[in-house]
């Protein structure tokens, strides 16, 4: 039977390939981004239903969810590295700006769709949060919001355990084929980052939707509360 899936950030990098997945396999998708052209021709390629939703936005949040009456798995994709501060700002107040920004944008986005779309959430659900590598090796500000974001899922484990909801985070390593580096990755930082796995290669996002459509599965009704590292074992090279 087919299940209702929603993917915020849906339309490109890990949340295009988690949408398309799923989308693939006989699965109802909805998927979600900021811009309405993306979101638009995302939602046609994958025969999925698309909704403009800025994740960091009550207001647009509740409206989304309001439009789902019942859910059975949920992709919190959304997030990445936000642009710089303004340069007019004194550097304390570009600072808080930046942590602010990225607080929005890879822990407060997951924990406003979630709590949003709990009351449709069906027995057998899943919540499965992107988190990242950089949680636990020199990630800064981005890192420390992707740290928040395990112990957060490690909380909304207990409360959505008795219900039969699953909750899971990828912290992924690095992925290619997606604009996180926004072009600035230079081929000296890229050949590093590979020489750190295990694997000898980059992580792509097909890795992280397969995993994720894993974590979904009726394989993983026992697996909840965990942060399994996708990171070709760089997770353990220091």
């Amino acid at each position: 039977m087919p299940r209702t899936v929603l993917v915020t950030g849906g339309t490109s990098g890990i949340g295009r390939a988690v949408a398309e997945l799923f989308a693939a396999t006989g699965d109802r998708v909805v998927l979600t981004g900021r811009h309405p052209d993306t979101v638009e021709r995302t939602a046609a390629d994958l025969s999925a239903r698309g909704v403009v939703c800025d994740a960091t936005d009550p207001a647009q949040v509740a409206e989304l969810a309001a439009g789902l009456p019942e859910l059975d798995v949920l992709v919190n994709a959304a997030g990445g590295l936000p642009g710089p501060a303004p340069d007019d700002l004194p550097p304390l107040e570009a600072l808080l700006a930046g942590w602010q920004a990225n607080l929005a944008q890879n822990l407060l986005t997951a924990v406003l769709t979630t709590t949003a779309v709990r009351p449709a959430l069906a027995p057998g659900g899943s919540v499965i949060s992107i988190g990242s590598i950089g949680a636990e090796r020199r990630g800064g500000a981005y890192g420390a919001a992707k740290a928040a974001l395990a112990a957060w899922n490690a909380a909304l484990s207990a409360e959505l355990g008795p219900l039969g909801v699953t909750a899971n985070v990828i912290a992924a390593g690095y992925v290619e084929g997606t604009d996180f580096f926004r072009g600035a990755l230079t081929p000296e930082r890229r050949t590093a980052l590979i020489a750190e796995t295990h694997t000898n290669r980059p992580g792509t996002p097909a890795d992280i939707a397969h995993t994720a459509h894993f974590l979904a599965s009726p394989g993983a009704r026992h697996l909840t509360g965990q942060t399994l590292h996708l990171n070709g074992g760089a997770h353990t090279s220091r």
